[in-house]
């Protein structure tokens, strides 16, 4: 298929720039796959879509990534995404500007952290070591460091946790799973008690997950693979669902996807994938899904037009610019039934 039948029209002042103060009063777009009906509501009454024997499929990965902002001794500034800890106080990072950062450079972060550049990765990547002037590394880290928001948001968060979810319990994300954003535990508690068993994988967001496809087909495009964990209690749980499977997030849908044994089976698994969903894919697992509204040309997008159908998805996402939805990863919310 082509890439660009899977663009739209988003104006820039959608785009949400701060989470709004309480999780739960976001908006919700449900969109009934089979009749293509529309329906504006709020993230609050999501309880109601749901029915005992429901399952509800939440992934707990923690976003372990962060932002570092500093200075070359030239002056020169320099932006780092920390992706992940490779062993001691050696981490692996994405520099900007790239090309005039080399091995043996010394970057001053502020708040008494140092960098120095050990190596350049076939990726392009940086190993870097993390030094702190006083007291304990990570200290120095959580108090300097900012949540690691995509490009689109142009501000730091003030409220760091915002960019976690309320279940979030396994560090390796370098990006939010972000429909899970819209939780409180107080709704969960209320989703249980309704009848809806919850089940926990765990799905690391890698850092291409905000890369546009930029193939002229899909077909062309390959995604990088992500770590996945779903245990032998979370594969039962779902397998013997009594109702529907809802997941919460494109990344929750792929680890599901790829898992799947045969139509409604779940193997329990603890590996990695590359599965990009696009449409055509027979989902053999997923029944609903709750999601945030995606970039224009994004595999995320191209999975939620797989599940829901591409004409009516971009129908819905015309509506929610009509009436003036929250966009991307601190917006709105949407519901595919």
């Amino acid at each position: 298929m082509r890439t660009s039948d899977f663009e739209y029209d988003l104006p820039v002042e959608l785009i949400a720039q701060d989470p709004l103060p309480d999780r739960a009063a976001s908006r919700l777009l449900m969109l009934d796959r089979s009749s293509g009906e529309v329906k504006d509501d709020l993230f609050r009454n999501i309880g109601g879509y749901f029915r005992p024997g429901d399952v509800l499929v939440i992934n707990d990965s923690r976003v372990s990534s962060f932002r570092l902002r500093g200075r070359r001794p030239s002056g020169a500034a320099v932006e780092a995404l920390f992706l992940e800890c490779v062993h001691g106080v050696t981490f692996r990072a994405l520099m900007k500007p790239g090309r005039r950062l080399h091995t043996g450079d010394r970057i001053a972060f502020g708040g008494g952290l140092t960098g120095t550049i050990v190596s350049r990765e076939e990726d392009g990547s940086r190993l870097v070591e993390l030094s702190a002037d006083e007291g304990d590394l990570m200290s120095a880290i959580g108090r300097e460091a900012e949540a690691p928001l995509p490009p689109y948001i142009r501000k730091p968060l003030q409220a760091k946790e915002r960019y976690q979810t309320v279940y979030s319990a396994v560090d390796g994300s370098s990006a939010a799973p972000t429909a899970g954003l819209h939780f409180t535990a107080d709704k969960l508690r209320e989703v249980e008690d309704a009848g809806v068993r919850i089940a926990r994988i765990t799905l690391h967001v890698g850092a291409s997950t905000f890369r546009p496809v930029r193939a002229e087909s899909l077909e062309e495009h390959r995604l990088t693979g992500e770590r996945f964990t779903i245990s032998a209690e979370a594969a039962d749980t779902i397998s013997q669902a009594a109702g529907r499977v809802f997941a919460v997030g494109t990344t929750s849908t792929r680890a599901l996807e790829a898992a799947a044994e045969s139509p409604g089976t779940v193997a329990p698994m603890d590996g990695q994938t590359d599965l990009f969903i696009r449409p055509g894919h027979e989902f053999r697992i997923v029944k609903g899904l709750v999601t945030n509204f995606h970039m224009p040309r994004s595999t995320l997008f191209v999975l939620v037009a797989a599940f829901a159908g591409r004409e009516k998805l971009l129908r819905a996402y015309s509506e929610a610019v009509r009436e003036r939805y929250r966009f991307l990863s601190l917006g709105d919310a949407m519901l595919v039934v």
